[in-house]
């Protein structure tokens, strides 16, 4: 699975309606809401979790995944140190990182790509990343269908 900053994924743009991710995907292994009302899709063999933003028409604006087979750019992360790939993607122009530590994890957030690399013991586990808000305090959506 190709994760595309900004865009989603390789098959899915943020922005997407529920249906059209079925399409793609199928129906999730699970789904239900969050606090915040969101609609959350589960796939258990892609491991993978999508958000879908209740104030936003419940269109797909954030991944959560930890598939082994998840690229980022040319990098196969899940499973790789998170420094090595840190300094890689810096090739990438993913220049910037906030980091914030959590017991046996680091997060380390890049805001202009809305992307999170989350290590534990020194080692990727999972990747977030969300759709941009643009300069008009509104999602920079994709997905025009």
């Amino acid at each position: 699975m190709l994760v595309i900053p900004k865009t989603g994924t390789d098959k899915l743009q943020f922005g997407m309606k529920q249906s059209d991710v079925i399409l793609i995907l199928g129906n999730p292994d699970k789904k239900f809401n969050d606090d915040d009302k969101n609609i959350i899709f589960l796939y258990n063999d892609l491991k993978l979790r999508l958000t879908f933003y209740e104030d936003e028409q419940f269109r797909f604006g954030y991944l959560i995944s930890s598939n082994p087979d998840l690229v980022l750019f040319d990098l196969n992360v899940i499973g790789q140190d998170g420094l090595d790939v840190k300094n890689k993607l810096i090739f990438d122009g993913i220049k910037t990182w906030e980091q914030e530590s959590f017991d046996s994890t680091e997060n380390y957030f890049n805001e202009s790509n809305w992307l999170t690399l989350q290590v534990e013991f020194g080692t990727i586990i999972r990747v977030e990343i969300g759709a941009i808000i643009n300069d008009k305090d509104e999602f920079d959506w994709k997905f025009k269908g």
